[in-house]
């Protein structure tokens, strides 16, 4: 049986995620989850490639940091993920970067056929503040649409290394 619409979850993150030892207190960090047996790495190169009222907005984005010194790109590794990889293993993938007003990891997590996203931030200073707020009702409606797209592939990329 196909679904026609996919089902978000908001919950927290696994317990085992390698992300709570970054966790402080006061730090953001939110989690959803689908049905999905793809594996983290794949969604990475896959689920989180973003719609293009996203990237437009990224372009915006990166034109009015630029002169407070922020960084406007992050991926410098050659890597399909949108982000530079800072821990993967077989059930989790964290990619992220850190800048001076704030540090962020998403967590991409593979579970009993569940895929779980979970976004950390650790605000630096009131610009990191004051930066997520703005940032807060884009990032939301970005990874409930990367989620939906997520389970929509469902079962449909391997997690087998090498998959297409």
């Amino acid at each position: 049986m196909t679904r026609s619409h996919a089902v978000v979850e908001k919950t927290p993150l696994p317990a085992t995620a390698q992300l709570w030892q970054a966790v402080l207190p006061g730090d953001f960090i939110d989690g959803y989850a689908v049905e999905s047996r793809i594996s983290p790495r794949a969604v990475a190169e896959i689920g989180l490639a973003l719609p293009g009222w996203a990237n437009a907005l990224m372009h915006l984005r990166n034109w009015i940091v630029r002169p407070l010194g922020l960084k406007t790109e992050v991926s410098d590794s050659g890597d399909k993920a949108i982000f530079p990889v800072t821990h993967e293993d077989t059930e989790e993938l964290i990619l992220g970067a850190d800048d001076s007003h704030l540090n962020f990891r998403i967590s991409l997590i593979q579970q009993a056929g569940r895929l779980h996203m979970a976004t950390w931030v650790h605000r630096n200073n009131l610009l990191g503040r004051v930066y997520l707020a703005v940032v807060m009702p884009f990032h939301i409606l970005i990874v409930r649409g990367a989620m939906r797209r997520i389970a929509r592939h469902g079962g449909a990329i391997a997690s087998a290394p090498g998959a297409q």
